[in-house]
């Protein structure tokens, strides 16, 4: 039996090493894959993808606010001056626009007018007889140095002459009552303003003082804004007013009057704004009235920002490792979407990196992944 070559053994050994290299070198890279998916595992996975923001300096006006009802400025109550006639035609409407001395009704009138033509008739009479009496008197006193007439007789004259001066002047002043009542038959406006209510009815007798509209005067409405006592003094007349009504609509305002005493019960004192007329608002509406202080600095973010739980506003900061940390905050103004927190060692700095959008699915402590093309914004110059 042949012996191996010495080529052979060495072929033979080289070819063991070889594998064993192999076999050790794909057992380590084995280990450290191992290893390094261990470690990856190991780290908390993110649970929502969210973007940021940084909080702006701003300088927003101060407003203090409060509610109250829409009035009118003013009310007429037109009613019936004359008892008893009937109400022939009605002219206007709720709601219809008026000027002052426009007839709204008209009542009927022939039986006043024939009183006005008795009357008439009454004058006259009397005026025939002051003429009579007013000869006889002179006469009288022609004839008194004559000693035709004694001195009783031309008194008696006289006095006639008097009193039929008198009846002349009753006439004529019942006279002008008739007339008086005539042109009450039609019912005027008092003052220029727009029809709010219509009890009027064709065909009606209406009695003496019976109500048949009512007017707001010259269109005019105010904004009665219940504010506590420790505000009224921050109030003064003048003042411009935001107010929102319920139909959503804003109307500007101007402080008219505050009132002189506060409610015992209540606390709150009647603020009166005057309202743009005609405008949006309408008496009856209730509204939420912000009145104007004065500007202040803010430090403000997006209202999506923040939070609401418990009763109690939060916001996320971005922390270490993208995990955030949920801090208390105090709200203040608001102005269009953005909303102002308080600033202090435990409140919100222009430094912080906040959660904007996906804030109110996150819990103290969670992981996120920050959006790409989020960047936080850059603090606002205060203007």
């Amino acid at each position: 039996m042949k012996k191996p070559s010495l080529k052979l053994v060495v072929i033979a050994v080289l070819v063991v090493v070889c594998g064993s290299a192999a076999v050790w070198a794909m057992t380590g890279k084995s280990g450290n894959s191992n290893k390094a998916a261990e470690k990856e595992a190991s780290k908390p996975k993110a649970s929502l993808t969210v973007t940021t923001t940084r909080a702006q300096s701003a300088d927003w006006p101060l407003t203090l606010s409060a509610n109250g009802s829409i009035a009118a400025w003013q009310e007429a109550v037109v009613g019936s001056e004359l008892g008893g006639l009937q109400l022939a035609e009605v002219r206007v409407n709720v709601g219809d626009i008026v000027k002052r001395g426009q007839v709204l009704a008209r009542f009927s009138n022939d039986s006043v007018e024939a009183q006005v033509a008795q009357q008439k008739a009454a004058v006259e009479e009397a005026k025939a007889a002051l003429s009579e009496a007013d000869a006889n008197a002179e006469r009288a006193r022609t004839l008194v140095n004559s000693g035709a007439l004694s001195g009783q007789q031309t008194t008696q004259y006289e006095v006639a002459e008097r009193s039929a001066k008198a009846r002349l002047q009753s006439a004529q002043a019942s006279l002008e009552m008739q007339q008086i009542r005539l042109r009450q038959t039609q019912v005027l406006a008092p003052d220029d303003g727009v029809i709010s209510s219509r009890t009027a009815t064709v065909g009606s007798v209406a009695s003496q003082g019976q109500e048949l509209f009512k007017l707001i005067r010259q269109n005019r409405l105010e904004w009665r804004g219940e504010v506590n006592a420790t505000d009224l003094l921050q109030i003064k007349v003048g003042q411009a007013v935001k107010l929102r009504v319920t139909n959503g609509v804003m109307v500007d305002g101007k402080v008219r009057m505050i009132a002189p005493t506060v409610d015992p019960l209540t606390r709150n004192g009647l603020v009166y704004v005057d309202l743009p007329a005609p405008g949006s608002a309408q008496a009856g509406m209730f509204g939420t009235g912000q009145f104007a202080l004065g500007r202040a600095a803010a430090l403000t973010l997006p209202q999506s920002a923040v939070v609401m739980r418990d009763g109690y506003s939060y916001v996320y900061q971005l922390g270490k490792d993208d995990k955030v940390i949920q801090t208390k905050v105090t709200l203040g103004r608001r102005v269009g979407d953005r909303i102002e927190v308080a600033e202090g060692p435990n409140g919100v700095t222009t430094a912080m990196t906040l959660v904007e959008k996906g804030a109110g699915f996150l819990a103290d402590g969670d992981t996120v992944r920050v959006a790409p093309e989020s960047k936080p914004a850059t603090p606002l110059a205060m203007k």
